[in-house]
């Protein structure tokens, strides 16, 4: 860990002499300073403040000014301006601070300080080196796998130009050194060198006769031909046979232990491959640049493993034979032939979307979160729901890669909807189920022309929006019909730890309505997550995803949708991260696949009452009960029987017994049974002759029931026939005193022979034509 400071002194001797630039902490802010070796290995400033924090600064000499190229980093005092303050709020990287005297404004001197991330764990170097880079090397791994799936071959013959791609050169370079950078890399050459594959291979040397114990044909000849020989004693055995001398040494072959293989040669190759494109990028990165550094560490990197000795035996290869079962299988091998692999194709990936990211010298490491987890959240719900179709812009792709003439673009991009979809089967449903990035949801006026997707309000794009709908619909039709569900999902970087405090007081709020009319909005990010929740038509939740280590959810009832919350998840604790949010999704889906939550229950309603638009100039503002038999009164669920009586006899039986009957046959004055006429509340009663009436009364009792002609008889009156019998008494409710309704204004009356036929209207289409009895 690096030693915080409170101040730093900066020598400018190189500007004038002496001349100093003194920068020192505010607050509970840090800052730090590295030794020169440790700065020129990371590619780094030697002088190091973080993110999110604020200093001051103060030049020895008050005619020198400091500005910075990223507006509002730096700020001058007012009254003595030389002095001043450094901000860097969310920017991460070297920061380039340019120095000039008010003498000669245009003559600027460029200086550095590195800006260290904080966000992912209490110790910045780490958290600003290792997440860092834990990030970018993830994004370059999920991307050249993406680019292994493609096996079209003419993807696989585009080459860096060096001189007419230096726009994209460093986002290349980026690529490249994060996969030679990576531990795995470095481990998988050391694994290599102190256990190499090896092969057996025969080597002449010139060897005593006398101690060689086994001749080849070879070594016989040589008996009788080489020089530099010894005379044999006369009762020698070979002097016998005619052979009266033999030489003194001949040449013989041993088996040799060898590392000069294919596999070590094609190691050889790789490390030099890599070497000469990073010392193209060297060239082509300008001098004291932040990209000119990270390349020149790279090259002595690559220089010092090329230099060991193991290297020195190994000859350069003839051919490449990728397909040896050492390469993929042996450890070490086969790590260094998957970076050479994932090499090739990151030396032509171009990523348009990333410039914020690899812009040379700047680390954006809050878009870069936003595109790590972008591939995360890919890699979760592809695998879990089996996505397989693609979409830019409602441009359908074969993959998330496209070929340009500047190479191979991952056409992921912030601002550009980009969307992958597919249908989840499971026991009792079959959904369809979409992730999208950076979706629109349209507000305004063509949201109300428009009964699909949208806000009520403004338009809003959350980062990530996972849509379910039933597989049988279109998406735009779930759309219309309630029956599609959406859960967004924002990156928020900048927030340090999500907590939310359901047990707040009075005073607290009143500190926090404070502090908002100053400007600090301790609650933004959930607001917004209430507003996605809110304002997007058929949302079930909005989630909060950060780099930190709490994970919070809000229900809205019950069920686990709909609801709030965040989840933490963390480049150094990614796996966590993702498993709950995994555990999250599956009871998502669970909930889904319920037919009877009260969720589907409430989007059901919301359909049935949004289908038809209502006039807002035709506002019904008779009065009516707020509740009927103990329940809440909704006059659009209340149904109104409109009967006919025959004649007072007949009105008389009615009042008598409290029974209102309706014939259940094929004859006139039946009525075909519906859900309706069996839950009706009220029963309007008219007769011959009458345009208004106030005959309301309320249906009373455990239902309808069917009397039989020997009932109806029983009860007084006289019929062969069966009936349907409702159980009433006259309405009580004082909302409907001196109320008459115009019966035959309802849509459903019918005239002449069939107006004694009964029909079934709302309450609330009665209440529209109703009219006090005075103006009767």
């Amino acid at each position: 860990m690096i030693d915080p400071s409170d101040n730093s002194v900066i020598k400018l001797d190189f500007i004038k002499k002496g001349l100093t630039l003194e920068i020192i902490s505010e607050g509970d802010s840090s800052l730090y300073k590295i030794d020169e070796n440790s700065a020129n290995e990371n590619g780094e400033a030697f002088i190091q403040i973080l993110e999110g924090r604020s200093y001051e600064y103060e030049f020895s000499k008050k005619k020198y000014r400091l500005k910075c190229s990223v507006e509002g980093i730096v700020s001058k005092s007012k009254k003595h301006e030389h002095r001043g303050r450094i901000i860097p709020n969310i920017y991460v990287g070297t920061l380039q601070l340019e120095v000039f005297s008010v003498d000669f404004p245009d003559k600027i001197t460029k200086i550095s300080i590195e800006v260290l991330a904080t966000k992912f764990n209490n110790e910045p170097d780490i958290s600003y080196r290792q997440n860092y880079r834990n990030m970018l090397e993830s994004i370059t791994e999920k991307c050249t796998d993406l680019l292994m799936q493609i096996n079209s071959p003419v993807l696989q013959n585009f080459e860096t130009d060096f001189n007419e791609d230096n726009e994209t050169i460093y986002q290349r370079f980026c690529f490249v050194s994060s996969l030679i950078n990576s531990k795995e890399f470095e481990e998988a050459v050391q694994k290599i060198i102190s256990s190499p594959k090896t092969h057996w291979i025969n080597e002449m040397e010139q060897s005593d006769t006398r101690k060689i114990k086994r001749f080849s044909s070879s070594e016989i000849r040589q008996l009788t031909s080489s020089s530099n020989r010894i005379k044999l004693q006369e009762n020698h055995y070979l002097n016998s046979k005619g052979i009266n001398s033999i030489p003194s040494k001949i040449f013989s072959t041993k088996k040799v232990e060898s590392i000069d293989n294919a596999e070590n040669r094609f190691v050889k190759h790789v490390l030099e491959v890599y070497l000469v494109f990073c010392e193209k990028c060297t060239d082509n990165f300008k001098v004291n640049t932040r990209e000119k550094k990270e390349a020149v560490i790279l090259v002595k990197k690559l220089e010092v493993q090329l230099n060991q000795p193991f290297f020195k035996e190994i000859s350069r290869p003839t051919t490449l034979k990728l397909n040896s079962p050492v390469l993929q299988r042996k450890s070490g091998y086969r790590e260094v032939l998957k970076t050479w692999l994932m090499f090739d194709l990151a030396a032509k990936l171009v990523w348009k979307g990333g410039d914020d990211v690899y812009s040379a010298g700047k680390k954006d490491i809050a878009t870069l979160y936003e595109y790590w987890l972008f591939f995360a959240l890919h890699d979760l719900f592809k695998e879990k729901f089996k996505l397989n179709q693609i979409e830019q812009d409602d441009i359908a792709y074969k993959h998330l890669i496209s070929e340009t003439k500047d190479g191979l673009n991952v056409i992921i991009k912030a601002g550009v909807h980009t969307a992958l979809s597919g249908t989840y089967i499971s026991e009792n449903r079959k959904l369809k189920i979409k992730y999208s990035y950076n979706r629109s949801f349209k507000g305004g006026k063509i949201f109300n022309e428009d009964k699909g997707h949208g806000s009520w309000t403004t338009t809003l794009r959350p980062d990530y929006t996972l849509s379910f709908w039933p597989q049988e619909f279109s998406e735009s039709d779930a759309e219309k019909n309630e029956l599609i569900v959406h859960i967004h999902f924002d990156a928020k970087y900048k927030v340090t730890q999500f907590i939310i405090n359901t047990k707040i007081d009075s005073k607290e709020i009143d500190e926090e309505e404070l502090e908002e009319r100053k400007g600090f909005y301790k609650n933004a990010d959930l607001l917004k997550m209430h507003a996605y929740k809110d304002a997007i038509r058929r949302t079930g939740g909005a989630y909060i995803l950060y780099p930190g280590t709490e994970a919070k959810e809000l229900r809205g009832f019950h069920e686990i949708i709909p609801g709030l919350g965040a989840f933490a998840i963390n480049p150094s604790n990614e796996v966590v991260g993702l498993k709950n949010l995994s555990e999250f999704i599956d009871k998502v889906i669970n909930h889904l696949l319920d037919r009877t939550s009260q969720r589907e229950n409430i989007a059901s309603k919301g359909y049935d009452i949004h289908k038809d638009p209502k006039d807002d100039l035709n506002i019904l503002k008779e009065p009516m009960p707020e509740y009927l038999n103990g329940a809440k009164l909704i006059p659009d669920d209340v149904f109104v029987l409109v009967g006919f009586y025959k004649d007072v006899e007949h009105y008389n039986w009615i009042g008598s017994k409290n029974l209102y009957n309706i014939r259940v046959d094929s004859h006139h004055g039946a009525i075909p049974l519906t859900i309706k006429e069996l839950t009706a509340k009220y029963i309007l009663l008219h007769t011959i002759g009458d345009s208004f009436s106030n005959e309301l009364w309320e249906i009373k009792g455990e239902g309808v029931k069917v009397y039989s002609s020997a009932k109806m008889n029983s009860e007084g009156y006289a019929t062969e026939n069966s009936y349907l019998i409702y159980q009433i008494e006259r309405s009580s409710s004082k909302e409907f005193e001196n109320i008459s309704w115009n019966f035959k204004e309802l849509k459903n009356y019918e005239s002449r022979r069939q107006s004694a036929k009964p029909f079934v209207v709302t309450l609330t289409d009665l209440m529209k034509v109703s009219e006090k009895k005075s103006n009767i």
